[in-house]
């Protein structure tokens, strides 16, 4: 088995007025591997993306932890060598692309930037943009490179972004929501064009995302996220057909069906705790259904239930977890 080419290890984030965003959070993904965190919205998903990145900004700051890329700490790096790393090593695609993009300037441009930036000819990184813009199936490539942004929809500007991040061939890419604002049609061309990339290129993909179609789609491992924790880590199929963590469990049922036979939708009861205030026990204990007091006294460590299978519930029974 190959080893993880990102190695991320008790991971903290935390904000102004003492708010843990991130807290102990541990995975790892392997060359060519997708693997997706999930939960609800506002669980540290992004967050933690971002502080991979060492994208955080004041008020908040990483607290604590490590983030192994290729051998080095990505946390100990100068900001000048964490630069390098940014876009040449580990790229990152963000929720809305039309943010990300400059409205002043052309997308091919843009595109051809990074690559001037490593010292390619301008002519040669034009045609190398060029031919990305082909890969990711933009039609009319040449034209499109002489159009600026708002003069394309969204879902080309998420190829744009995608073929951006993907002509320095990265060995990492992590894709925050890529598919948010999106029609059902064009999201089923962005999975299909990331897969397809992935396989080409051997790209390692760490995907942030709520929906779990994306990640019966895409994913080969998944991490599930709550209150800023990491309660369960499996492959894709064992999170949906054994799902352990209470929490994992319930987000299973509330996924909505194809019939109306199954009744109304599911949905989780009582509200995410404050994040600002000190817990001493399990942060879903006051959600969840089968929470004992060793529960609300408690926080329950990561065990391994099975090999490749980790669970952070003092309801299931397991060994050490290993990082």
């Amino acid at each position: 088995m190959e080893e993880n080419i990102l190695q991320v290890t008790d991971l903290s984030v935390s904000f102004s007025g003492g708010v843990q965003a991130v807290h102990g959070v541990s995975f790892g993904i392997r060359p060519g591997e997708t693997f997706a965190l999930v939960g609800e919205s506002g669980c540290g998903k992004s967050t933690t993306a971002r502080a991979i990145m060492r994208l955080i900004r004041a008020p908040g700051r990483i607290t604590g932890g490590q983030v192994i890329f290729q051998d080095r700490d990505l946390l100990g790096l100068s900001n000048r060598e964490m630069t390098r790393v940014r876009g040449r090593e580990i790229g990152m695609i963000f929720q809305n692309p039309l943010d990300s993009l400059n409205p002043v300037y052309t997308i091919g441009s843009q595109v051809a930037e990074g690559l001037i930036v490593d010292k390619m000819e301008k002519k040669e990184a034009w045609k190398l943009a060029a031919d990305m813009f082909r890969d990711v199936k933009i039609p009319d490539p040449e034209q499109r490179m002489k159009a600026y942004p708002h003069e394309i929809s969204g879902g080309m500007r998420q190829r744009v972004m995608i073929g951006m991040m993907l002509c320095r061939h990265p060995k990492l890419l992590i894709a925050d929501e890529p598919t948010t604002a999106l029609d059902v049609t064009i999201q089923a061309g962005i999975i299909e064009l990331m897969n397809d990339l992935r396989r080409k290129y051997n790209t390692a993909v760490l995907m942030i995302t709520h929906d779990f179609g994306i990640v019966a789609d895409m994913a080969d491992r998944v991490g599930v996220m709550y209150a800023g924790q990491l309660v369960e880590v499996a492959d894709v199929f064992t999170i949906f057909d054994e799902p352990l963590h209470p929490y994992t469990r319930l987000l299973m049922k509330a996924l909505p069906v194809i019939t109306k036979r199954e009744g109304r939708l599911v949905t989780i009861p009582g509200t995410v705790p404050d994040l600002s205030k000190q817990m001493e026990g399990c942060r879903f204990a006051d959600r969840c259904p089968d929470a004992t007091e060793a529960c609300r006294r408690s926080v329950p460590a990561m065990k391994e239930i099975e090999s490749g299978h980790l669970c952070a519930c003092h309801l299931v029974k397991g060994g050490p977890a290993h990082a």
